[in-house]
């Protein structure tokens, strides 16, 4: 993990490029090597040069993947998952949901997500 930054940045952007890639065909692609280029790498993922040359990393073309970017729908779509999470009740993260109905908000130890796991499984039972 990268210690030194960027730190305060907003990933909005980010979010609408993950959009993008989903529409293209790399979600998968993009959301590891964006997640690497930020907690490894240390990179701006604010930054649409940034982003452009992830989308290039993953195979798909950048000038396509930029011009997507523009389009006002992919922002929407972002705003969209802002204001479903808001009616969960969520407004950070991490934030966790099971089985539609059991939140687990900030970092947890790992026995609370056991507990949650097994109290979920054991109701499908």
């Amino acid at each position: 993990m990268n210690f030194t930054g960027p730190f305060g940045i907003s990933s909005r952007l980010a979010l609408a490029a993950a959009k993008v890639a989903e529409l293209l065909g790399a979600r998968n692609d993009f959301h590891r090597a964006t997640m690497a280029a930020y907690w490894q790498q240390g990179l701006d993922i604010s930054d649409r040069t940034v982003l452009g040359g992830i989308a290039a990393g993953v195979g798909l073309e950048r000038a396509e993947f930029l011009a997507n970017l523009d389009d006002p729908v992919f922002d929407g779509q972002v705003q969209a998952d802002v204001d479903l999470a808001h009616t969960y009740g969520l407004s950070g993260v991490p934030a966790l949901i099971f089985a539609n109905k059991y939140l687990v908000s900030g970092a947890q130890p790992l026995e609370v997500l056991q507990r949650v796991v097994a109290k979920v499984a054991g109701e499908q039972e």
